[in-house]
């Protein structure tokens, strides 16, 4: 099936995308990429500030601009005996603590409406879970914080539908939108990531993120939980480089294997330098490329 005419990702769309300020740094065409990236959730303070710290200090001698990320509450579990974080109160002050002490930029996704306001005093970016991406009320709510967004494409939408999603956030009075692409269903238990969505999302003029760890889990694979295949994550992560996108989200964590949430699609803390320097070497080719 080919998009409709509107959604096309040619040249002239690719060119039309935002530039979004974040704190310090700056998101989409002509500005460095931006990394995305911490555990699933918050497993403690300890393990939190230890992958926050060595992601700062990875990110700034590779002069890549970073956001953390860490969920305080994952609502959207397989199982009712899902691991799903510490809770509103005690994340959030978690996530604030380590931001003042280590001076970064924290997001979170948000899943209620009422716990909008409590989170936007901590976050710097607030996240729109993929699975609730077409929740009208949660996303005005969020865009009329006037933080920064982070929207992931629902695993079932089209790529050319989220301009209804993106036109939801601008009615609240809020364009500071990023869209994440992070696979589409195909039949159970299964994702694939169509590159050409990019581009196509891009032509909504906000800045594209790929998400390459959820893009390479397998929902609700392990019964109780999501499965995952970590081992193709730097494949799609370098080849969604190559394709230009303006930023790459990722889990990370000490070791994927004991991890309390999506560990089987989780990346270990300890190969991403390597991973890190490649999609450098990638970026600087493009640019080297461009006109």
């Amino acid at each position: 099936m080919q998009p409709p005419p509107q959604a096309e990702g040619d040249k002239k769309a690719e060119s039309m995308g935002n530039v979004l300020k974040i704190g310090p740094i700056a998101v989409g065409p002509g500005s460095p990429w931006v990394l995305i990236a911490g555990p699933c959730v918050i497993e403690s303070y300890e393990t939190t500030y230890a992958v926050a710290a060595a992601l700062r200090n990875l990110t700034a001698a590779l002069e890549i601009p970073f956001i953390f990320k860490a969920s305080y509450d994952k609502a959207n579990r397989t199982s009712i005996r899902s691991y799903r974080g510490p809770g509103l109160e005690q994340g959030l002050e978690i996530l604030g603590q380590i931001k003042a002490d280590l001076d970064i930029l924290v997001l979170a996704d948000v899943h209620r409406i009422d716990e909008v306001a409590a989170a936007a005093q901590v976050l710097d970016v607030i996240q729109i879970p993929a699975l609730l991406c077409r929740q009208t009320d949660l996303i005005l709510e969020i865009a009329r914080t006037q933080k920064p967004m982070n929207i992931k494409k629902g695993q079932f939408l089209a790529p050319w539908d989220m301009v209804h999603v993106v036109e939801k956030a601008a009615a609240a009075g809020n364009r500071r939108i990023m869209l994440t692409e992070r696979g589409t269903l195909f039949g159970y238990n299964n994702l694939v990531v169509d590159f050409r969505n990019f581009s196509i999302m891009r032509a909504m003029g906000c800045p594209i993120i790929f998400d390459a760890t959820h893009s390479v889990q397998l929902p609700g694979g392990e019964g109780l939980r999501s499965g995952g295949n970590r081992e193709y994550a730097p494949v799609l992560a370098r080849a969604a480089m190559a394709a230009g996108i303006d930023g790459l989200f990722m889990e990370v964590h000490p070791n994927p294997d004991q991890a309390l949430c999506d560990g089987p699609n989780s990346l270990p803390l300890d190969t991403l330098s390597d991973l890190l320097g490649q999609l450098q070497a990638i970026r600087k080719v493009l640019a080297h490329e461009s006109p």
